[in-house]
């Protein structure tokens, strides 16, 4: 049954257009310039716009609402699991990357540097210029990631076997200078979860990882209504300085693979680079076992293109801001005190099971205002007129398949937890049989290769395991193993390109 209560009630259901903004009606179509389509959708419902800075952006209302019910789902997941929230300093020493070297090179040029603490007037004092006299003794990295900052406290807080495990989690942002970015999906700076945990043994470090990966799968699966693919990273695509790197991997629109979330496994790598030991059970010194692990505002794009079509968004009603929009059709004032008043009446039944309800009153035409609440992706539209009220009807339009059906109100507390419900599965279901129907098994190169040019997705085949096949696969084709599924069977595979005997099945897919 559909949660109502899953995650926030309403403050006041009649305050209305607070993610209501001045939006132009259509989109690029999907089979025009899906990229383009993409970006229009993300302006146009008002999730987020491009920052000042080149690479950033500013994530408007309604997408923070929408990232603030993700975050919730997940936060209150780990809470479950006896994780428990802190925060760690935006600013780094540089010399604390020194100490994880191998970690570091996979974000060392992305990394941005902070040399001097302030500006001074110009000497016409028209301008600002950094002060020279300000440069910093040791230069301070701005969080790309947060393992060494964590790593330097769990040296002072880790003793003894007594305080492991260790299982901390933070909600911050972080910065990653790229070149290439897109909303939501890779920009300078984002918002996500990292968690770190310190473990006594190496099975409780992998079974840790393997845990969070499974709470990732339940997030994306559960609430974003987004399938996913889990299994293990090549040695190339593992996170640097891991041991090991498990992923969920979504299929989007475009049949592209999005890395949705990533659980690392990181041995005693981290331990033994910042040197945090703890006495073990039989009194000997020991290097603690570690994990890492994050997903980010990445999850808002994902969603947008997993159940995105051409009208506008769809959001699972799990994680809508809005689960329904109510459109008063008036021709009057008159008309306008009248329904408010029966508006009031059906619409608090639903208030109190804990709906995220939206009315809007604004004074754009019935048809712009179906418009715009379709392109925000709201699972279920109330159209209330005078003659629907002198019937005691409401018209009911669900987001998902656009059917449309008069409803009596009295029925509207029973039907519509129902229908939230039957939605949040259809677009899963949907997701599931997109995926199915676009993930192909292949056992030559040359099947391969034409599956990747003309359709795209997901391609299951057999691998040597070595990296001169995968790096000679992505560089002729563009496609990375995404993952080694749980399920991968290379019995009687041969690789697709050497021939050889196939060490492992893998999935193939061009990626975001």
């Amino acid at each position: 049954m559909f949660l109502l209560n899953d995650l926030r009630k309403p403050a006041n259901f009649l305050a209305t257009n607070q993610y209501n903004y001045n939006m132009s009606k259509g989109v690029t179509p999907q089979s025009k310039d899906y990229s383009a389509w993409y970006t229009d959708v993300i302006i146009k419902a008002g999730l987020a716009d491009y920052g000042p800075v080149k690479g950033t952006m500013v994530i408007k209302p309604y997408g923070y609402a929408l990232w603030e019910n993700i975050k919730g789902a997940l936060d209150a997941m780990l809470k479950a699991t006896g994780h428990v929230n802190a925060y760690f300093p935006l600013f780094i020493p540089k010399s604390f990357f020194a100490s994880e070297a191998e970690h570091v090179k996979g974000f060392a040029k992305e990394c941005a540097v902070v040399t001097h603490h302030r500006l001074r007037a110009t000497a016409d004092g028209k301008d600002l210029e950094v002060d020279p006299d300000s440069k910093l003794e040791e230069e301070v990295i701005v969080r790309p990631t947060s393992e060494t900052v964590i790593w330097s406290m769990y040296k002072k807080w880790i003793q003894s076997y007594r305080d492991l495990p260790l299982l901390i989690n933070q909600w911050a942002n972080v910065v990653r200078w790229e070149m290439r970015t897109r909303l939501f999906l890779r920009t300078t700076e984002f918002l996500w979860q990292e968690g770190h945990t310190a473990h006594e043994t190496a099975d409780e470090a992998e079974q840790e990882t393997l845990k969070i990966l499974e709470i990732y799968r339940q997030l994306a699966e559960d609430y974003l209504a987004m399938p996913v693919l889990t299994g293990l990273k090549t040695e190339s695509e593992k996170f640097a300085g891991a041991d090991k790197t498990y992923s969920i991997e979504a299929m989007m629109g475009d049949k592209r693979a999005l890395q949705a979330g990533t659980s690392h496994n990181l041995g005693q790598n981290f331990a033994k680079a910042f040197d945090v030991t703890f006495q073990d059970r039989n009194n000997q010194e020991e290097y603690v076992y570690a994990t890492s692990w994050g997903v980010s505002t990445r999850l808002v794009g994902a969603v947008v293109m997993a159940h995105g079509d051409d009208k506008g968004l769809r959001i699972p009603p799990k994680i809508a801001p809005v689960q329904i929009v109510v459109i008063p059709i008036v021709r009057s004032e008159e008309d306008q005190v009248k329904i408010k008043e029966y508006v009031d009446i059906f619409l608090g039944d639903l208030i109190d099971q804990g709906v995220r309800i939206e009315v809007d009153w604004s004074n754009n035409s019935p048809g712009f205002k179906f418009n715009e609440w379709e392109m925000k992706g709201v699972p279920i539209r109330l159209e209330v007129g005078m003659r629907d009220m002198s019937d005691e009807e409401v018209i009911l339009v669900r987001r998902d398949n656009g059917e449309k059906q008069a409803v009596q109100v009295k029925e509207l507390r029973n039907i519509i937890p129902k229908m939230l419900t039957e939605i949040q599965s259809s677009l899963l279901q949907q997701a599931k049989d997109f995926q199915h129907a676009n993930t192909n098994s292949v056992d030559n190169y040359g099947d391969f290769k034409k599956i990747i040019s003309n359709n795209g997705g997901y391609i299951r085949c057999g691998w040597d395991g070595t990296p001169e096949t995968e790096d000679a696969i992505k560089n002729e084709t563009k496609a990375t193993i995404r993952c080694i599924p749980f399920d991968s069977d290379p019995s009687g595979l041969t690789c697709i390109y050497s021939g050889k005997e196939a060490q492992h099945e893998v999935v193939f897919s061009k990626a975001y």
